[in-house]
């Protein structure tokens, strides 16, 4: 996402990381024009959601270079968050991504893939454990979990947690950014030592296509931004492949971008979710500091069949065996966090109330004709966004 994930699970996906301008059907948010305009264009592309980042040497008073060098991560329009960069570890080229590995004086190893931090040591724990342990703490028992993207392992050391689950399948197109983690980020690779795990190295909606009817009990999407050919990974018909693929009750993790950033993406995909998913569709956030804004969003969605409510974890992390004992205590979430993380600040419930309420106007003015139940935002008085039929 906007900063995303260590790899991505479709061969769509990987291609967006080119820059803007290659991407002449959508005009680019003004966000990003604007973060453009901050830096020299022969030192940053421009993506679709996204400036990438550039190393800098700054300079002494004397106008003589200095020996620190700084990795600069764009961070806001006419902002960047620096990093310090002791040593760089790994530059390579993949069949679908440039991979950089380096390493920072105060978040520890770094991977950016195509200009775009992915993780750090620091603060990779705010994402992997939210993206994980939202719909796995949402539904009883889960058994059977599939991870589109991924690569990096860190969602899969989360999952290992949950004793009840049989089996882990993670769908990862870039072999390189596997083998890249392997060595410089051990914490997050030691996922792909837990014997539940399968493999399966290519492009995700291929792979889900051919995947039993209702097998898995969640699927959670680690992809890049939904801007380009990835917007395929947002899209309906990828959304229903989903759908298919999951259990009635089954829910799905997607990223979904930043709140401060890109409420326009976040309101295309909540209306395209709620067109699919007819059991519970809710956004919730997490704070990383290295992503852009230094926030990041998902997109929790229930199948219809078993009820399921997002807002109070039905499967608490602390209550499964094992699960946080020395050695694999969490660091970021717990089940304070898990309600806290959908109470949505006023001006987001603002906006995704007002275009869920101009849908429905939308909606009446058309024609009659044999469609299913639209459905409409609720906005709780404790800030959490609800789905209802109308």
């Amino acid at each position: 996402m906007e900063a995303g994930d260590a790899g991505n699970g479709s061969a769509a996906a990987v291609q967006t990381k080119g820059s803007g301008d290659d991407v002449s059907h959508k005009p680019l948010p003004p966000c990003c024009i604007k973060a453009k305009a901050g830096v020299p264009e022969s030192e940053a592309k421009c993506h679709d959601t996204v400036v990438s980042g550039w190393f800098t040497e700054p300079r002494s008073r004397s106008g003589k270079t200095s020996k620190v060098r700084y990795y600069n991560n764009p961070m806001w329009p006419g902002e960047a968050h620096s990093l310090k960069v002791e040593k760089i570890l790994y530059q390579g080229k993949s069949p679908y991504q440039e991979i950089l590995v380096f390493e920072s004086s105060t978040y520890g190893n770094v991977l950016v893939l195509d200009g775009i931090v992915q993780l750090t040591d620091k603060d990779e724990c705010a994402y992997q454990e939210m993206v994980t342990h939202l719909p796995l703490c949402s539904i009883p028992s889960p058994k059977n979990v599939l991870v589109v993207g991924g690569g990096d392992g860190g969602v899969l050391r989360e999952i290992a947690r949950h004793d009840s689950v049989e089996t882990i399948d993670i769908c990862e197109i870039d072999k390189l950014v596997i083998d890249v983690c392997k060595e410089f980020f051990p914490n997050l690779y030691i996922g792909y030592k837990d014997p539940r795990v399968r493999l399966h190295v290519g492009d995700a909606v291929d792979f889900l296509r051919h995947s039993p009817e209702g097998k898995y009990d969640a699927i959670i999407v680690d992809s890049s931004d939904p801007i380009g050919p990835a917007q395929a990974l947002v899209e309906k018909p990828f959304i229903q492949t989903i759908a298919r693929a999951l259990k009635p009750g089954g829910v799905l993790c997607n990223l979904a971008e930043s709140m401060w950033l890109h409420t326009h993406l976040i309101q295309d995909m909540l209306s395209i979710c709620r067109q699919t998913f007819k059991g519970a569709v809710h956004y919730a956030w997490t704070s990383v500091p290295t992503y852009p804004s230094g926030v990041i969003g998902f997109l929790l969605c229930a199948k219809e069949g078993r009820p399921v409510n997002f807002l109070t974890p039905v499967n608490p992390i602390e209550k499964i065996q094992g699960a946080t004992k020395a050695g694999k205590e969490l660091k970021f979430y717990n089940s304070e966090i898990h309600r806290a993380a959908f109470v949505l600040p006023t001006f987001v419930r603002r906006e995704l109330e007002s275009y869920a309420t101009n849908s429905t106007s939308t909606e009446k003015e058309k024609p009659k004709e044999p469609v299913s139940k639209s459905q409409k935002i609720k906005i709780l008085p404790n800030n959490n966004a609800i789905l209802t039929a109308s």
